[in-house]
């Protein structure tokens, strides 16, 4: 099974409006190759670079099999069952490093599982991410894959900056 984005590269840097000092976006995600026995897919994201421990930015469970694709700001989908993420809120937050922490690597991924439901609730905040949880949902997973991006907040800043600048030259034009 392959996971890709539209909106970026495996390994490249996200762009600014899938982050908290963009417009905070969920970002497209497409997959194909589904695994035979596939009755629904999980996604997450994640930040194994923050600070005090691994950081969850987004988990969207449940996620029928039919589904390939899910489209920018998907997260603002009322029927996408979704968690709370770190940040305290159901669905998608975007990636945050704290400035001068260096680059954090965000783990965008999709588990094809074999069964139509976890049988979550939002309000469980993360639970489908600890240990034990995790222990019986493994015998579920079928396929993982998983697409990594890169950015800094220093990097990001920089990018903003340089953004502005382009758009101050253009305007004397």
């Amino acid at each position: 099974m392959k996971l890709v984005s539209s909106a970026f590269d495996d390994g490249a840097a996200i762009p600014r409006r899938f982050t908290c000092d963009g417009e905070n976006l969920s970002p497209p995600l497409q997959w194909s190759g589904a695994p035979a026995g596939t009755l629904s897919f999980v996604q997450l994201c994640d930040d194994p670079d923050a600070p005090a421990d691994t950081w969850h930015h987004w988990a969207a469970y449940d996620i029928p099999p039919a589904v390939t694709e899910l489209a920018v700001d998907a997260a603002q989908n009322a029927k996408l069952r979704q968690a709370v993420n770190d940040f305290r809120k159901v669905g998608y937050g975007g990636p945050c490093p704290p400035h001068g922490h260096g680059p954090h690597h965000y783990h965008f991924r999709l588990l094809a599982l074999s069964t139509d439901q976890l049988r979550a609730k939002a309000n469980n905040g993360f639970k489908l991410l600890n240990p034990s949880y995790v222990r019986k949902i493994k015998r579920l997973v079928v396929i993982d894959p998983e697409l990594r991006l890169a950015l800094s907040a220093d990097a990001l800043r920089r990018t903003s900056e340089q953004r502005q600048q382009r758009r101050a030259s253009e305007s004397w034009h």
